[in-house]
């Protein structure tokens, strides 16, 4: 299976121009009418790792030596900069979920994270019981840190083992070996009352059993919640240059088989595509992007969407963090601005929503898009004839051998909006 790219809108306005200007675009009649705003949640990027790892694509970037620290103090100013330049575009609005992701949080102190939550408590208004995520690296643990984190605000920690296998985790460039990945799952475990482990599969040269005993290394700490993802190779990565040898696409599907079964049999359920919880443990913050909800982005390279009466806007601040915290200082962090087609709307929403196993309500679809379901039956009836879903009055949902093909379902979609 190949992966689907997002549809990129043309640009109606970029990032030029005061906050009252911006504001005032984003207002202003348009294609669009929604009767109300999704759940708001908010993002915060957090950028720097100890070594880059050699699958990510994502905007982290490497600390110049393992003696040296990112700048906290003045990156947590940069954030709360950034914040208080945003706060016309969610005025009034409540948070529902924050998620400090990287990079490597973790690198930065408890203080600074106490420092941060603190700065966001005071600027936006908090749903009560909001969650509060961090994500968390095995490598840059140190005893009695998470509980400090938890002390801190942070109530969910995200753990990117990847795996206990230390041969795998050399293979995937980590820093941490299995047995440090041990301590800080069990340290998570006395910390908070849940959290989320981070595993991958289909990693070079992995067999069918050296997969198991990673799943079944996980499953051994009961966890909360358990994130799957099948290793694949991104354009511009260190593997997209030097291609490791990975299990072919029957072994990856006999793997991904068997995690199921062995997440199901331990009590978790698949509720995503790649998240596995027991009850009450669902990641809220990842299901309000899996259900079209709006979400502020901070930080250096930091991803937005937010919804206005009239139109949808994606945002994204500037990438680099010595540029970011810069154009954060002088007001100026976003680097675009764009307001998403009317006709791509349908595949953002589907590419999100059909991830989810219980799919979505029907009413949700016009809510989040301002459109009307006709604006999706073309593709919807072909997935139907192919048996890709199921629907009733209420509900549309992937059926098993959609979820199995979501590729396939999702590009239905896409053509539709082309």
């Amino acid at each position: 299976m190949t992966s689907i790219p997002i549809v990129a809108a043309a640009p109606s306005a970029d990032a030029s121009g005061d906050v009252a200007a911006r504001l005032a675009r984003l207002m202003r009649a348009g294609p669009l009418t929604l009767a109300a705003l999704p759940p708001l949640s908010l993002y915060v990027h957090l950028p720097w790792c100890l070594k880059k790892c050699p699958y990510c694509d994502f905007n982290s970037h490497a600390l110049p030596g393992t003696t040296e620290a990112p700048p906290e103090a003045r990156y947590v100013d940069a954030l709360v900069a950034d914040l208080e330049a945003s706060l016309p575009f969610v005025w009034g609005r409540r948070v529902h979920t924050v998620f400090i992701g990287g990079g490597t949080p973790s690198l930065f102190a408890p203080a600074s994270i106490e420092r941060l939550i603190a700065a966001i408590r005071a600027r936006l208004p908090l749903e009560p019981g909001c969650e509060i995520t961090l994500e968390a690296n095995p490598g840059t643990f140190e005893r009695e840190r998470f509980h400090a984190y938890a002390a801190a605000g942070v109530t969910r920690l995200s753990i990117g083992v990847q795996s206990f296998d230390d041969a795998k985790l050399a293979a995937l460039g980590r820093v941490h070996d299995a047995a440090q990945a041990r301590v800080a799952v069990a340290e998570a475990q006395a910390a908070f009352a849940t959290f989320n482990l981070d595993l991958m599969y289909a990693l070079p040269g992995q067999t069918l059993a050296e997969c198991e005993a990673d799943v079944a290394a996980a499953l051994a700490f009961a966890p909360p919640h358990l994130s799957l993802y099948h290793l694949t190779i991104e354009p511009n990565t260190y593997f997209a240059r030097f291609p490791p040898s990975v299990p072919d696409d029957d072994l990856a599907a006999a793997m991904l088989d068997r995690v199921v079964a062995l997440a199901e049999g331990a009590g978790l359920e698949r509720y995503e595509v790649s998240a596995f919880a027991r009850p009450a443990h669902r990641a809220r913050h990842n299901l309000n992007y899996w259900e079209f909800g709006d979400y502020l982005g901070i930080g250096a390279g930091a991803h937005g969407k937010l919804s206005f009466p009239h139109r949808i806007a994606r945002q994204v601040r500037l990438r680099d963090p010595a540029a970011y915290m810069a154009g954060a200082e002088a007001g100026a962090a976003v680097a675009s601005e764009i307001e998403v087609a009317r006709a791509d709307l349908p595949f953002e929403f589907m590419l999100n929503a059909l991830r989810l196993k219980e799919g979505f309500e029907i009413a949700r679809f016009g809510e989040r898009t301002g459109l009307p379901l006709s604006a999706i039956e073309r593709p919807l009836a072909e997935a139907e004839r192919r048996g890709l879903v199921s629907r009733d009055l209420q509900r549309i949902q992937p059926t098993p051998l959609g979820f199995d093909f979501l590729n396939d379902l999702q590009a239905l979609f896409l053509r539709a909006a082309g």
